[in-house]
């Protein structure tokens, strides 16, 4: 099929972010955030605390429910050389990545190398109980073994770091294994926090329960790629990084029942549920699987076909794991979302501020148009945080996009 995706400049979406409005810590309180509400071409301001008084009817909030693991392991050498590992994903087939945190006695993962040039191939690096070595070095891949009888969950609890993001110049903090995580976090996997969803307390949550708002939870293993600016002139060149995304039939049963508004919480959400989506359209148009795994390019969305009803896609993935015998949907996710896309899963996001000239933002572009630079011109002048600590906004579609 030809592909026609959009010729966008990413210097289109470059805007001044001073140092002063990245927030580098939390707020005391998750629900204290600020929330920029833009609805019909109009912007609001509200408290975190007060999010059901601005969702519309009968509307779906699904979240995402990875948990950060600690993915930086601080290595030395005998010598006192530092090497530093910052885990990505583990090197398998189509087993859900908090499965393989179960993993006794031996593991690969795809790693950045910090200081790479000083490991050697052939040179075994020790931590606790931790024996590391190269198996692929020009693919960063690193076996990592152990000989006790625990998980690799519960080795890398005791030795790893919680991976806060580049842009907070600072160490982690023991506070950080707490509010870095969501109060939903469940499933291992993530090397960064769904950061939308950061906001939600107890209190938030149990409103949302009073009121009878539905929520359901999916799993997109957030990688470190999400915080790689576009370096490229032209977005549709940028290479997406992959990630894991992981559905229940329950969820998707969910999804082609429910009848009103959908609003993901956070940019991973809504890329997992449009990833859902083309997962469907793979499968009818019986498209080959790379041993098992089935991996959506980021051009696959922009080939040219007949339109597809959501009905059919998610139904064609029922029918595949029950034909199966298989008890959830695993597929890795490359998509680009860009002015142009045409959104199945959202009427609305809640999201944070996002970085300039990133995909994330590029994203929310997709949302609601030219409109972004309107929200985040205005939340810079009403003193908004910024990026994963920061605060929030709920940004409704744009009909005319």
């Amino acid at each position: 099929m030809s592909i026609q995706m959009p010729n966008i400049p990413i210097q289109a979406f470059d805007y001044p972010l001073p140092e002063s409005k990245i927030a580098q810590f939390p707020l005391a309180n998750r629900h204290d955030s600020k929330l920029l509400v833009f609805k019909n071409g109009t912007i609001e301001h509200n408290s975190f605390r007060n999010l059901a008084d601005c969702l519309p009817e009968n509307a779906l909030l699904i979240f995402n429910n990875t948990k950060v693991i600690p993915a930086r392991i601080p290595l030395f050498k005998e010598n006192g050389v530092a090497i530093e590992l910052f885990l990505l994903h583990p090197i398998s087939d189509a087993a859900p990545t908090e499965q393989l945190m179960e993993s006794k006695g031996e593991i690969v993962w795809e790693c950045l190398v910090g200081n790479k040039k000083r490991w050697k191939e052939g040179d075994v690096l020790y931590k606790g109980d931790l024996a590391l070595s190269w198996i692929d070095r020009e693919k960063n891949h690193i076996r990592i073994s152990w000989d006790t009888n625990k998980s690799f969950a519960e080795i890398l609890e005791g030795i790893g770091k919680i991976p806060l993001p580049p842009y907070m110049e600072r160490d982690t903090e023991l506070s950080d294994s707490d509010r870095y995580q969501t109060l939903f976090s469940e499933k291992l996997g993530a090397v960064a926090a769904p950061t939308a969803s950061l906001h939600f307390s107890e209190e938030v949550l149990a409103d949302l329960d009073r009121r009878n708002i539905p929520k359901t939870y999916l799993t997109l293993h957030v990688g470190a790629g999400t915080f790689l600016p576009v370096k490229e002139e032209d977005v549709r060149n940028h290479p997406m990084h992959r990630e894991q995304l992981v559905f229940t039939p329950e969820l998707i049963k969910t999804l082609l029942t429910h009848r009103g508004p959908f609003i993901p919480v956070g940019t991973t959400a809504l890329r997992a549920l449009e990833s859902l989506y083309w997962s469907g359209v793979w499968l009818l148009e019986k498209r080959p699987m790379d041993n098992g795994v089935l991996v959506i390019p980021k051009e696959f969305a922009y080939e040219l076909r007949s339109t597809i009803r959501i009905k059919d896609s998610l139904e064609a993935i029922i029918r595949y794991l029950e034909a199966n015998n298989i008890y959830q949907w695993v597929a890795e996710t490359e998509i680009l979302i860009m002015p142009g896309y045409t959104l199945h899963f959202c009427d609305g996001i809640i999201t944070n501020f996002h970085q300039p000239k990133s995909t994330l933002l590029v994203l929310i572009a997709a949302l609601i148009g030219d409109d972004w630079k309107r929200v985040y011109d205005t939340a810079l002048a009403n003193d908004y945080r910024f990026l994963s600590y920061g605060d929030s906004s709920l940004l409704f579609k744009k009909k005319d996009i």
